[in-house]
């Protein structure tokens, strides 16, 4: 893997603002959430696009172990379960299972490492865990005070982390519902004085590869709430101590939000930036300024790493999905438009 040679492998596009996205466990196919009220899945070789209705806007994606269902979280509270193993459909993929989950917007939804478990986060202020293969409810966590942005479960599987508005980070231990301790990110939240607004909080979150690390990441040095003018930022934490290790910033005076961030296998870190105009920032460990930067299209909102570790997938503004490869191109190679 080279990111200084990251370029556009594949376009796929859309009519509508996508909001979220994520590959799938195979690698094969990518899943977008868009602003039409349906979630809407792509072959990423071949560009063929299914739809799966959802009468919302999904910004929670995720899949059961076995990547023959996903698992998508809306705006209107509710959890539905696709199958999409079938390949052949190109026309539309029906729900298999719908709950009534949360009081308002779910915003983020995961699978735990075993699979057995989907767990979702709504503006009701509670994280609740459900059974996978039935949608019946298992455990119920309180304890946030603002509406939760993010969660992940850590790679040990005994732990789950959520994230809000305010920055508080909360650790669960999964099997008892309690909490371990809490944590914030004071860098990622501001108050504007003039619109009487906070503005901050995870809007993407992140474990490195043995979970030794933790990565939040938002805006910083917010100057308009309204508008959102502040500065991406991603933080690293110790998950041991829960102490901040790197602040990663960006060079110059850049402008947006970091919405999706990954941790490279490698030890690069990868934010997806949404503002006045998107970017793709690569940032070595511990370094505070980016080292590697490319400037996309439009606006991002969302970022994935594919299973594979060279794909990356973000989705835009305009209505596409970007899949960047991370290594040098080959000559012959151009981008493949959906």
């Amino acid at each position: 893997m080279d990111v200084t040679q990251t370029h556009t492998a594949h376009d796929l596009k859309h009519e509508s603002p996508l909001i979220s996205c994520r590959f799938d466990p195979s690698g094969k196919f990518v899943f977008a959430g868009a602003e039409d009220f349906a979630v809407w899945r792509w072959n990423v070789e071949s560009g063929e696009k299914t739809k799966l209705f959802t009468d919302s806007w999904v910004r929670g994606l995720t899949f059961s172990k076995d990547g023959k269902t996903i698992i998508t979280g809306g705006t209107d509270g509710r959890l539905i379960w696709f199958p999409v193993a079938d390949a052949a459909v190109k026309e539309e993929l029906k729900p298999q299972r719908e709950i009534a989950a949360h009081d308002g917007w779910i915003r983020a939804v995961a699978t735990s490492q075993d699979g057995k478990f989907i767990a979702s986060a709504g503006n009701d202020l509670k994280v609740k865990i459900w059974n996978a293969a039935d949608g019946k409810a298992v455990r119920e966590f309180s304890g946030h005070e603002s509406h939760i942005y993010n969660l992940a479960f850590h790679p040990d599987g005994k732990h789950l982390v959520s994230g809000d508005l305010k920055t508080n980070l909360i650790v669960w231990d999964f099997g008892t519902g309690k909490q371990i301790r809490t944590w914030k990110a004071e860098n990622l939240l501001n108050y504007d004085k003039k619109f009487l607004a906070f503005i901050g909080g995870y809007r993407g979150i992140a474990f490195n590869k043995d979970g030794t690390q933790l990565a939040g990441s938002g805006i910083t040095n917010v100057s308009n709430a309204f508008a959102g003018i502040g500065n991406p930022s991603v933080v690293i934490f110790d998950w041991k101590n829960g102490a901040p290790l790197t602040e990663h910033l960006s060079k110059g005076s850049l402008q947006g939000i970091v919405w999706g961030v990954a941790l490279h296998p490698e030890g690069t870190v990868i934010g997806a930036v949404g503002g006045p105009a998107g970017y793709l920032l690569f940032w070595k460990p511990g370094e505070t300024e980016d080292f590697h930067r490319i400037k996309l299209p439009d606006t991002a909102r969302d970022l994935s790493l594919s299973p594979d570790g060279l794909h990356l997938a973000t989705a835009h503004f305009k209505g596409n999905v970007l899949i960047h490869k991370m290594e040098k191109k080959v000559e012959e190679e151009a981008p493949k438009k959906a």
